[in-house]
């Protein structure tokens, strides 16, 4: 592939993530509470919510075939297929938080030998969501 006439690449930005959830009521209200944020579109097969300037567009799984084929979406029990993280200032504190709010942790708080501090959780639909520092 060429070079992007600019030197730089043409992907600079995450516009949106969609994540599929089996339980859209359950979704939104996780995202809604351990997030912190209120929704900016919905309907009754999705929920959109703003982190920065990405789209997190959580997406009924009965809707999936639409947005995928011919691929197929994988069912969650299947295992953990991407993680997303945010960068936080105190993820000790904030996984007290999470803690105080019924969000059960994966993994962490723990130093990573590359000199971040993690911890790691799921929605309701098995999205892995990470914090550092």
């Amino acid at each position: 592939m060429e070079p992007h006439a600019s030197g730089q690449s043409w992907a600079n930005s995450i516009f949106a993530i969609t994540l599929f959830e089996e339980d859209l009521t359950a979704a939104k209200t996780f995202y809604h509470t351990v997030f912190e944020l209120e929704p900016v579109w919905e309907d009754a097969n999705s929920c959109v919510f703003k982190i920065g300037e990405t789209m997190i567009n959580l997406l009924d799984s009965s809707q999936a075939d639409g947005l995928l084929t011919p691929a197929k979406m994988a069912a969650k029990e299947n295992g953990v297929r991407a993680v997303y993280t945010i960068h936080v200032e105190d993820v000790d504190g904030l996984c007290a938080t999470l803690k105080a709010n019924g969000v059960t942790l994966i993994n962490g708080p723990m130093d990573r030998p590359w000199g971040i501090r993690t911890a790691s959780f799921a929605d309701p639909g098995g999205n892995v969501w990470e914090i550092a520092k």
